[in-house]
């Protein structure tokens, strides 16, 4: 079992450390120009049946799922070439691997995330982020559910968890209560829907960009969560 910590700070990947929606955008970019705007349509339509089913984005999956349709098409085997090979530390948000180095000083830092067992830690490894946390990596299908797990191979008396999803946030500190912090960075499209904004509770600390949690003191009683309607926000600096 793994030496008990003080502090554990899980991460998220999409939309926390890198930009899934830049990926996303110039994943449909390079369909519709390299094999037309109806089969870029129907990639997306499967893609996000495919969501809905799993509860993450799955790309490759998806891949697969297309090609049923269209076996003869031997061009549909080029398809997956762009996301394996794809340049993902570009995607890194600015100063990401800066604030894992921070967030390292007052505890161990760790990846969680959603997703699949192939894509999901290529993404992790060639972006940096694999390296920045030293191996610490975990990768689940609905990661809110899957305490015990996390709290079996990083064992800590205290949790922070910071990822743009309202809806994780709060499914996470209704499990686990005060032993959480939650961080919400406002980035990507999930963080700035007006409609998540309303319907799931504020998180115990709101950034602009994770690059603001390098201001951020972690030590002591800053770590404790805001009571209900405190929520504590960092400003980007002028």
């Amino acid at each position: 079992m793994a030496a008990h910590d003080e502090t554990v700070f899980l991460l998220d990947v999409d939309n926390t450390l890198l930009d899934n929606d830049r990926l996303r955008g110039e994943l449909m970019s390079h369909l519709a120009r390299e094999f037309g705007v109806e089969n870029r349509d129907r990639y997306r339509e499967i893609l996000e049946a495919l969501r809905a089913e799993s509860g993450y984005v799955d790309y490759l999956g998806a891949l697969q799922r297309y090609r049923l349709t269209d076996m003869n098409d031997p061009k549909l085997l080029l398809m997956s070439a762009f996301l394996m090979d794809y340049p993902f530390a570009d995607l890194l948000y600015a100063g990401a691997l800066e604030v894992i180095a921070h967030l390292g000083a007052w505890g161990r830092t760790v990846i969680l995330t959603d997703g699949d067992v192939v894509f999901q830690p290529r993404k992790v490894q060639r972006s940096g982020l694999w390296d920045a946390v030293e191996g610490r990596v975990l990768i689940y299908v609905h990661k809110e559910q899957r305490f015990d797990d996390v709290a079996r191979w990083y064992p800590a008396r205290r949790y922070v968890m910071v990822d743009d999803k309202l809806r994780i946030l709060e499914a996470m500190k209704t499990a686990w209560k005060e032993r959480l912090t939650t961080v919400f960075p406002r980035q990507g499209h999930y963080a700035r829907d007006p409609a998540n904004l309303a319907r799931y509770a504020s998180a115990d600390l709101t950034v602009e960009h994770i690059g603001e949690l390098l201001n951020h003191d972690f030590s002591g009683n800053a770590m404790n969560g805001a009571a209900p309607g405190q929520e504590r926000t960092i400003r980007r600096q002028p």
